[in-house]
């Protein structure tokens, strides 16, 4: 078919033909629709009307870092092409079995509505359209453009007012626009069926193939779908499509008979076979390599005011706005991070690890993964909810932290002047003086002097911050946090963009240090991140530009503030440095560059945590039981196919940490940390370790690792495997 680039103008034709149905509608019909018809004919005022043309809905394509697609999300899955991207056989196909005379009439074909004015005064009601493709095509925008229930019903009202106001339309649409763009726009726009909307989709849906390739029984099955796609839908079963087939060779003969192709060519296509693949229509997290990313993404939009001013405005501009959203998602560190996890715990394990990636000064979310699927099929060990993140992004509740939040008191003592060696003797239980030994940031007493906090296996004796860090002693922490406040310590963490995953406030008690409250591995690793930047907290980031249907790019960049001193962040990760060396992960070992981090296991191994960081990269790995971590806690376990007497921060997140940082940093040069300022954080205060005397000898404090094993630790060694008979591996590492 020709491509016509002038205007096809025909008002007087439209305005004769009007006239015609005008007269046609005045003829006495069967029953009261006569008066209907009458009333109606005297209301016409058969003028052409502007169509106001909403853009159709269109997939929102969401991709990684470098490009490539992650996910698409629509509420019509339809990709808009140009006329020159349609095939033309397709075209043809088309105009020959819905409005054959298409490029010969005006906004209305006469002899059509003529035929269908005969059958419909004959049978008393509306049995034939004889619509134009001008007017399908008016009618399916005034369709989509419909808001409410209403305006849907009188798109759709089977009335001859409807008929002359889509004409109205119609001749409004043919003075705008040539034929081949109405035709394009038409393709565009139609209903194919199998959730396929536009002809690009469902070629590709229906055959694998974009529009510009169809060949002609696959045009022809096409375009004999449009007439009725919910009874000819090839997804719902045999019959659809017997019908679907039976409407392709109709076609085909349309075809012949308009002597659009030879009668041999008819014959030899109605010989093929349907040829439905029923291609998986891309889109939605759970068919998303990357789920629990896409799941980020999604509820970031959803959540974002700046996407729309109610939910519903953002849940339209996500489905329908034909979007490109550019992410910050790395494929080899999503890559690092799967295998790591994959190597330590199974999918079909109760406990679940969960794992983010972020990068320092930026808060680029880099990779996001899970050890369990996502998905609604329990029985499959699918999961529905979004594992790495917190409740606003799809989340549930969180695991509680453990000692990763010693941190934030131990950032607290340095801003308050304190240096590495200051520390104090501590026992192996610590118990608060008194109800007003700790208070919370509304100034409320919140001591509690009828608990004990103890170290499983600790021993008393002189604690610094740094064998206080590098031991994780809970009476130490328990004491720093007395002597530095408990809302310093708050007001740290919220600092470093700690808040509960659940939403809900921070619970501001006396063991906040030890990390009561329920935290997402996103929030935790951008804190971090916030260490290793020295000092600069990014809020977690995922989207760095959107591109909208019409080539308008909006850029994103990082939130950024300086939450520490550059020298206070510097002497934290001096001594966090330590923990790989000298502390709780001293058997699991670096990563053979400058690294960081702080092991966290929860009272009675409820649940465990790593989290840690380079100069170029932080991440946060958690394991707990989403059946429920104080009920189903981390002792006598199977996990990746190893039993573990208990698990603790470096029996399995270290692990997982350090395999996943060495595979995300591969081929990354080796950073530094900025040296801790000696003059300032070195030595110590007025909390120096007290001169030994002959009549009072402190207990010493030897440097972890002594003797094969670090003091002061918050937990107990693993048992390693039941010696009863189970059979496994060799234990697991210790480590809070």
């Amino acid at each position: 078919m020709a491509r016509r680039g002038t205007k096809i103008v025909r008002l007087a034709a439209a305005g004769a033909a009007a006239g015609v149905l005008v007269a046609g509608i005045a003829v006495p019909a069967v029953g009261g629709a006569g008066f209907g018809l009458v009333a109606a004919a005297g209301e016409v005022d058969l003028k052409p009307v502007d169509l106001v043309e909403p853009p159709p809905a269109e997939v929102t394509i969401v991709q990684d870092a470098e490009g490539g697609e992650i996910a698409r999300f629509y509420e019509e899955y339809r990709e808009v092409v140009g006329f020159d991207d349609i095939a033309e056989v397709m075209k043809t196909a088309i105009v020959a079995i819905e409005d054959y005379r298409f490029y010969q009439h005006g906004a209305i074909d006469l002899e059509g509505t003529l035929r269908a004015l005969a059958t419909n005064l004959r049978a008393g009601e509306v049995a034939q359209g004889g619509s134009s493709i001008t007017q399908q095509y008016v009618k399916q925008v005034l369709l989509n453009s419909a808001g409410t229930d209403e305006e849907r019903d009188a798109a759709l009202e089977a009335s001859y007012a409807r008929k002359l106001n889509e004409l109205r339309y119609a001749m409004g649409v043919e003075e705008k626009y040539t034929k081949d763009q109405i035709l394009e726009k038409y393709l565009n726009i139609a209903y194919f069926g199998a959730g396929a909307y536009g002809v690009e989709a469902a070629a590709r849906r229906f055959f694998g193939v974009p529009a510009a390739e169809l060949t002609l029984p696959q045009a022809a099955t096409l375009a004999g779908a449009v007439q009725d796609p919910n009874a000819t839908d090839p997804n719902l079963g045999k019959e659809h499509r017997q019908r679907l087939l039976h409407r392709r060779d109709v076609v085909l003969d349309r075809m012949a008979e308009l002597g659009k192709i030879t009668q041999a060519a008819a014959g030899q296509a109605k010989k093929a076979k349907l040829g439905y693949k029923g291609t998986k229509l891309p889109g939605g997290c759970e068919s998303s390599k990357y789920p629990y990313f896409c799941l980020y993404v999604r509820h970031e939009i959803l959540g974002n005011p700046d996407f729309g001013r109610t939910a519903k405005e953002r849940l339209a501009t996500l489905n329908r706005g034909g979007l490109t959203i550019r992410t910050t998602l790395d494929p080899a560190r999503q890559a690092a991070a799967d295998r790591a996890i994959r190597r330590y715990v199974h999918a079909s394990d109760h406990p679940v690890a969960a794992e983010a990636l972020v990068r320092p000064g930026t808060g680029a979310i880099q990779a996001m993964a899970a050890s369990r699927p996502y998905g609604n099929g329990e029985e499959r060990g699918e999961i529905s909810y979004n594992l790495v993140a917190d409740a606003a992004h799809g989340g549930g509740i969180g695991f509680q932290a453990g000692s990763t939040f010693k941190t934030f008191t131990l950032i607290s003592a340095f801003k308050q002047g304190m240096k590495v060696d200051d520390g104090f003797t501590v026992s192996a239980g610590y118990r608060a003086p008194g109800y007003s030994t700790f208070k919370n940031c509304a100034g409320e007493n919140i001591g509690d002097p009828t608990h004990t906090v103890t170290n499983d296996e600790g021993s008393p004796g002189w604690k610094t911050l740094r064998t206080g860090t590098w031991g994780s002693v809970n009476t130490f922490f328990m004491e720093l946090e007395r002597r530095v406040g408990l809302c310093e310590t708050v007001t740290t963490a919220k600092s470093l963009g700690i808040r509960r995953a659940d939403g809900r406030k921070l619970r501001e008690y006396e063991t906040f240090t030890l990390g009561i409250n329920e935290m997402d591995p996103v929030t935790v690793a951008a804190a971090y991140a916030a260490i290793a930047a020295r000092g600069s907290y990014c809020a977690p980031m995922a989207i760095t530009r959107i591109t909208d249907r019409d080539g308008d790019t909006t850029r994103y960049r990082p939130k950024c503030r300086q939450a520490l001193e550059p020298a206070v962040a510097d002497a934290t990760a001096d001594v966090l440095s330590g923990v790989f060396t000298r502390g709780t992960m001293r058997d699991v070992g670096g990563i053979g560059r400058d690294a960081a981090g702080k092991t966290g296991t929860t009272d009675d191994y409820a649940t465990a945590w790593f989290a840690g960081f380079t100069p170029d990269l932080a991440a946060a790995v958690s394991i707990g039981d989403p059946r429920g971590s104080q009920r189903h806690k981390l002792v006598g376990v199977t996990i990746g196919g190893r039993y573990y007497g208990v698990v603790a921060g470096a029996s399995l997140p270290g692990p997982i940490w350090k395999d996943t940082m060495i595979g995300a940093l591969k081929g990354v040069p080796a950073s530094s940390f900025t040296p801790i300022d000696p003059s300032r954080f070195g030595g110590c205060t007025t909390h120096c370790r007290p001169t030994p005397t002959d009549s009072q000898t402190p207990r010493p404090d030897p440097e972890p690792g002594d003797n094969g094993r670090p003091t002061g630790l918050d937990d107990t060694p693993d048992p390693g495997p039941d010696t009863a008979g189970t059979t496994g591996s060799e234990g697991a590492p210790d480590g809070r």
